[in-house]
């Protein structure tokens, strides 16, 4: 009996030390087996298997959307001024067939290690992004930027794959997305941009004025012809009364002398 009990002890203890010597190879990544010789098994450990880690060890690689962020870049523009900031993040996948190749075969200083994960190419992929950026920016002025970021994503995106394509990489790596994340042009561009709005401003305000002056100018002179018209108007209108009341015999017609300095009662 004791015999028997320890024979399921010892079962047990090797269950649980199987268990617990096992790695569980996660949706999105791929494994690689790494022997105790450090030499890689060849073939890809696929997402759901269990794999003892007791004789060697297990190497993970996520290969779905892997995200690279670009921080602080600073790319010259068309009109040759720097960026002040600029910020992009690129999303690529690796193909699950491809891993062992690329980690076996590949610069190891192209890959990054982080939280026990072997992110394949990263370092590899963020610098042809940035690049890329370096590249597009130079055809856009900094103040038109941001309102093309859609255009500049794409181009990153259309330079990437077209290097990867050079070095025969696109069957093994591929580009989902390229993010714009921030623009800031230099403060020099910013404060020339806002002088130039401030100028055109002011300038906008003196062609009222002066419209206005003129609208003004032309508006009193209407008045003054209406009021000398009027006046050469009431001046005939007597001077027709006065001749119609000669004509019915209602005037009378004195004739005064230049000099005469008298009175002159009409009756």
């Amino acid at each position: 009996m004791k015999k028997l009990l320890s024979l399921a002890g010892i079962a047990i203890l090797v269950l649980v030390l199987g268990v617990a010597s096992c790695t569980r190879i996660e949706t999105g990544e791929v494994g690689l087996r790494l022997g105790f010789d450090r030499q890689i098994s060849p073939g890809e450990l696929l997402p759901g298997s269990f794999n003892q880690t007791l004789v060697g060890s297990v190497l993970t690689f996520p290969v779905k959307d892997v995200s690279v962020m670009l921080d602080d870049m600073t790319p010259l523009a068309k009109d040759n001024s720097t960026m002040k900031d600029f910020d992009a993040t690129i999303i690529y996948s690796i193909n699950p067939t491809q891993v062992s190749e690329i980690y076996t075969t590949k610069n190891r200083s192209f890959h990054l290690e982080s939280k026990g994960d072997v992110l394949l190419m990263y370092h590899y992929i963020g610098q042809l992004a940035r690049n890329a950026v370096y590249k597009s920016s130079r055809k856009y002025e900094a103040l038109d930027m941001t309102d093309n970021r859609n255009a500049m994503e794409q181009e990153v995106k259309e330079i990437v794959l077209q290097s990867l394509t050079d070095e025969k990489l696109n069957g093994s790596i591929s580009v989902s997305q390229v993010l714009i994340r921030n623009i800031k042009p230099s403060d020099a561009v910013v404060n020339s941009a806002n002088d130039l709005v401030r100028a055109k401003n002011e300038l906008k305000q003196k062609e009222v004025e002066v419209k206005t002056a003129e609208a003004e100018s032309r508006r009193m002179a209407a008045l003054t012809n209406q009021s000398a018209q009027s006046i050469q108007y009431m001046q005939a209108q007597a001077l027709l009364n006065i001749s119609e009341g000669v004509k019915a015999g209602k005037v009378q017609t004195v004739v005064v002398p230049y000099d005469f300095k008298g009175m002159v009662n009409v009756k």
